[in-house]
Parts: structure tokens; sequence; C-alpha cells
């Protein structure tokens, strides 16, 4: 009867091991799923991130445009900052092209890289934030230029007056 008792034994322990290994298995398996769900939503808040760039960069350069076109006197001039886009001195009755000096999506910092004009002033914004963009080509034609670019600081959105003048002739 002893021998009998121990087949049993032995018999119950070698299954609990298969369940063990099955458990097993299937938490490595959920982790595995849970770990690409985790990537594509960090992907997909990635993309979402670039396009308001798109956004923000473009109202910036449309700022500072409107700074340059509406310069009193002959000469165009370009704001010294970004703080004079929200609040621009130079009239009786103080000039505002932004609300709100916006800032960068990417690097949630309020802080921006700066496209020095030849002039002085600032004619255009870049991103500080580090790695290669996930969108490469189907831009607006006035972003043409980032086709490709392999950093964020290579997006520059800048007003040039001559080419805007082109862009916009029908």
């Amino acid at each position: 009867m002893q021998t009998g008792k121990r087949e049993i034994v032995q018999r119950e322990s070698g299954q609990g091991g298969f369940a063990l290994l099955g458990i097993l298995l299937v938490i490595i398996l959920a982790g595995l799923v849970l770990a690409e769900a985790a990537n594509s939503w960090s992907n997909m808040r990635q993309r979402e991130r670039e396009q308001e760039l798109l956004r923000v960069g473009s109202k910036i350069r449309e700022a500072i445009g409107n700074y340059y076109q509406r310069s009193p006197g002959l000469v165009k001039q370009y704001p010294r900052s970004l703080e004079e886009l929200v609040k621009d001195n130079r009239f009786p009755k103080p000039e505002r092209y932004l609300r709100t000096l916006y800032a960068d999506p990417l690097t949630g910092q309020a802080s921006w890289g700066t496209l020095e004009a030849p002039s002085g002033g600032i004619m255009g914004v870049y991103s500080l934030a580090q790695g290669k963009p996930f969108k490469q080509r189907n831009f607006p034609p006035i972003y043409q230029s980032f086709e490709k670019q392999t950093s964020y600081s290579e997006w520059i959105f800048a007003y040039l007056p001559d080419t805007d003048a082109l862009l916009n002739t029908p």
C-alpha cells in the first residue's frame, strides 16, 4: 500500500510543474504584449507632439512675420526677443502677436532655439529636443525643407519676407 501512495504523490507533483510552467508562459506573453502596447502608445504620443510642434512653430513664425511687417517706419525689424511677440511696445498701444509664449511641445520647456537675422533680431525658432522625427514627408509647401531631416533642431520655423511673398502668390 505504501508504494501506491508514493506513486500518487509523484504524479501530483509532476502535474504541478506543468501548471507552473504554463502560468509562467502566460505571464511572459502578457508582459510582451503590454511592452508592445506601451511602445505603440509612446510612438503615437510622439507623433502627436510633432503635430503640435508644427502648429506652434507655425504660429510663432507667423507672429514674427506680423511683427516684421508692422514695423513702424521704413526699416523693417525682427523682434529682439520672443517676449516682444507677446507685447510689442513700439506703438502707443502695445501690439500682441501671440497671447502667450508657447512651450516647446517636445521638451515641455518655454525655451526655444532661435535663428538670428543678419540685421539683428530673431527671424525663426526651432526645438531644442533631441531625437529623430517620425514625420519625414508630406509637409506643407513652406516646410518642404523639413523632409528627411535627422533631428528636430533642423525643423526651423523662420520668417523670410521674400520666400513668404513667393509662396503666397497665386
